[in-house]
């Protein structure tokens, strides 16, 4: 797996805490769910990998994953089930285990 250099939560600025819950804020209920088969690769400390990947940029982690949030919309034509189509679809082309 490709490392990439993050700052943790316990090392995070307040612009960097604002940008991770201002765009949590933004994401369905069910991201908000544990899911126990992903307790070996995320480390509470650290935040979500896939969000924390852009913790050096606070602005554009801050303007990506809003975008994501508002793009999951249950307001928006695409279903729920239509999205994690998509996304599952996505994920199995990139061999990602999310």
């Amino acid at each position: 797996m490709t490392w990439i250099k993050t700052i943790p939560i316990t090392e995070a600025s307040p612009e960097l805490l604002s940008a991770i819950e201002e765009q949590a804020k933004l994401y369905p209920v069910e991201y908000k769910t544990h899911v126990e088969s992903l307790v070996e690769y995320e480390n509470p400390a650290n935040g979500p990998g896939i969000v924390m990947a852009h913790s050096l940029l606070p602005e554009t982690l801050k303007h990506t994953f809003s975008t994501l949030g508002t793009l999951l919309s249950p307001d928006l034509p695409l279903s729920r089930r239509e999205h994690e189509m998509i996304a599952a679809t996505v994920s199995s082309i990139n061999s990602c285990f999310y």
